[in-house]
């Protein structure tokens, strides 16, 4: 039986692509340096010197306007009123601007690798249409999980970032105590009855605990079960509270952004509205999954003048699919407002400034300037991150769920028993008693068949519904606190 096949030449395909193409082209660059970003440039000391009215040292320009101590060249360092009238300048960001910006590699990764891995899915989905998986492996579904392990891995790098230093003790208490409060929430919803909320734990130990009994009494042990339902949901828990924790600043730094936004267009109805719409779609993802609001609303109900729900289970379930998608296509469509926001800072911080009575030294405003384009790259990989990850755990759900593209169209789907489990009854009534080689494969199959479908969609089921409760969890609580603490 062929164990790759087709999926193996897709994945070839695609690693030739990206020795090929990836030295040449990069979305990740693209979406900095050519969807119109603007960042401010800070003054030169001369031009500081000029506005301030302040003679330049001959003696330390001859040395480069540098002071040597032990050795060492040291910046020229002069004061300023803070409320020195400087105008910034600005300037379109270019290719040789990012490279050398913190967590650019990082982020440059994460994009470029999920653009590739998005088209060996697509490919393998397209291929499916004519030539159903049987006993293949979709290796697709390896390029999602580690397009996930990725994200998962830069937003735990960015919160690390939190919990080095002295100064960051306000940051690594938020994260801890957001932490615990996420435990305390999933414990609470890992509690919650299956016909509230429909996320197909209970279904998917079920299916796990039937399964891993039968294969370990084949094996000749004796086992109800190889965990206990409560260690399995505390550890679920955990994984929430993690996610929970990572995610915090990333929403608030987005409630920032969201923020400034609706202050620049104040004037544009249109785009506000637009705004909005985008930041409460993530709300409407969460109440999807709430069975007597949704799934049992249209696909139950019988309303006046019909003899059939609106929907069907089946087509329920890939619209749901469907809409987690587009809200993350919207999102990233908007993200150049929101980053452009972000630059946008620099500007904000000099006006603020302006109404402070005292002095700053050069060095300090420069690098209150610099520091806002020097972290362009990690704001970028807070907005995207998260959203990567949702949208790859939700085609995760997709395939691994078996749920297929065309019950959109179909009055007749349903979630009957699915494809892979049928094949491995027949498999299993075949080869019994075959030679020892076909026995190997019956005892791999029946391991298989442990991780079945109802399993797949309990477990990316839940993950997809909790990456887009705490997204939308994370930005509310961000934005609740810009309301009252803003100072505009």
């Amino acid at each position: 039986m062929a164990l790759l096949g087709a999926q193996l030449v897709i994945t070839l395909i695609m690693i030739s692509v990206i020795q090929k193409l990836g030295p040449h082209f990069s979305l990740a660059k693209w979406f900095l340096c050519s969807t119109g970003l603007i960042r401010y440039l800070y003054p030169t000391n001369d031009e500081l010197r000029q506005l301030a009215n302040i003679p330049k040292d001959r003696s330390k320009a001859k040395k480069g306007n540098k002071n040597s101590q032990n050795g060492k060249n040291v910046p020229d360092t002069f004061h300023i009123d803070r409320s020195l009238d400087v105008q910034l300048e600005t300037a379109k960001i270019s290719h040789l601007d990012v490279v050398h910006l913190k967590f650019y590699n990082e982020y440059q990764w994460l994009v470029d690798f999920s653009l590739y891995t998005s088209m060996v899915y697509f490919l393998t989905e397209v291929y499916q249409i004519w030539f159903p998986i049987k006993d293949e492996v979709n290796l697709s579904m390896v390029w999602c999980f580690l397009v996930i392990l990725f994200a998962l891995k830069f937003l735990l790098s960015l919160t690390v970032q939190y919990f080095k230093g002295e100064e960051s003790v306000g940051e690594r208490s938020t994260c801890i105590v957001m932490g615990f409060m996420y435990l305390l929430i999933a414990m609470i919803v890992l509690i919650v009855d299956e016909n509230t909320l429909e996320l197909g734990l209970e279904t998917a130990y079920t299916s796990f605990n039937q399964s891993a009994s039968q294969f370990l009494s084949k094996q000749g042990l004796n086992s109800s079960g190889p965990a206990s339902k409560i260690f399995i949901k505390f550890c679920i828990a955990v994984w929430c509270a993690i996610l929970g924790a990572v995610l915090t600043f990333p929403g608030m730094r987005i409630a920032k952004m969201h923020w400034d936004l609706l202050r620049y267009f104040r004037e544009s109805k249109l785009k506000q509205m637009l705004l909005n719409i985008s930041f409460a779609l993530p709300f409407i993802l969460v109440i999807l999954w709430i069975k007597p609001i949704a799934k049992d609303y249209l696909t139950v109900r019988i309303f006046s003048g019909r003899n059939t729900p609106l929907l069907t289970e089946g087509t329920f379930e890939i619209l749901r699919l469907l809409i987690v998608i587009s809200t993350i296509i919207i999102k990233i469509c908007l993200m150049p407002w929101y980053l452009q926001a972000y630059l946008d800072m620099a500007y904000h911080r000099t006006e603020e400034q302006k109404k402070e009575a005292g002095r700053i030294t050069n060095i300090e405003f420069q690098k209150k300037i610099a520091a806002v384009f020097y972290y362009l790259c990690v704001v970028t990989l807070q907005y995207l991150a998260p959203l990567i990850l949702c949208l790859y755990l939700t085609l995760m759900y997709k395939t691994l769920g078996e749920y297929q593209w065309f019950w959109l169209i179909r009055s007749d789907a349903s979630n009957g028993t699915s494809v892979n489990d049928e094949l491995n009854v027949t498999v299993k009534e075949s080869m019994t008693g075959q030679d020892p080689t076909e026995d190997l494969y019956l005892t791999l199959d029946s391991l298989k068949s442990i991780f079945g479908v109802q399993v797949f969609r309990g477990v990316f089921g839940f993950a997809t519904w909790w990456s887009c409760f705490t997204y939308f969890a994370t930005t509310s609580v961000g934005l609740i606190y810009q309301s009252y603490f803003s100072t505009k």
